[in-house]
């Protein structure tokens, strides 16, 4: 009785802590939505073009970036993030979505070559979402890295403000 006792009570206080935890889950907003659940598309955000993957589920929408910087050399970025819908309007799922992001957020060139400053933030977005595609119009506040060249602090850590237009059709 004495080895069992402490997993009694661990199976029992994990049930009571399932249950408290139940009422702090956000809200499946997106569950009854008549979309597609796969979008590709493509878009640009601040200073870069790139291509995307979206995934409605019901909780919001998941997304990832791939493409390039329009400046300088033409690094190679990336972001992935994911938006909760706050405020719906209409019949279809439109409206205010709160998003978080990370991935790269900008380039700089140096004497040698281009570097890029990886980092992360949150983003208001407006979502036009329908079953045949997703238009998202959103502006976001991050922070990156400090990029350095030699002993020059070429790009310093401060919030930089992120605007991006996408467009994305059902699979």
């Amino acid at each position: 009785m004495r080895k069992i006792f402490p997993f009694i009570l661990l199976g029992m206080s994990s049930s009571f802590v399932h249950a408290d935890l139940a009422s702090y889950l956000p809200e499946a907003k997106l569950k009854n939505a008549n979309v597609s659940t796969l979008n590709a598309g493509a878009g640009i955000t601040q200073q870069m073009a790139h291509l995307q993957g979206e995934w409605v589920n019901p909780y919001g929408i998941a997304y990832a970036k791939a493409g390039f910087f329009i400046n300088g050399d033409n690094e190679p970025a990336g972001q992935v993030g994911f938006r909760y819908p706050v405020i719906l309007s209409g019949t279809e799922k439109n409206g205010y979505y709160l998003g978080v992001y990370g991935g790269s957020l900008r380039s700089k060139a140096t004497r040698n070559d281009d570097k890029v400053a990886y980092g992360g933030g949150v983003d208001l977005s407006y979502v036009w979402l329908n079953k045949e595609r997703i238009s998202t119009l959103s502006v976001g506040l991050g922070v990156g890295s400090e990029l350095h060249d030699g002993n020059a602090t070429i790009l310093e850590r401060k919030p930089l403000l992120q605007i991006a237009y996408t467009l994305s059709v059902g699979l």
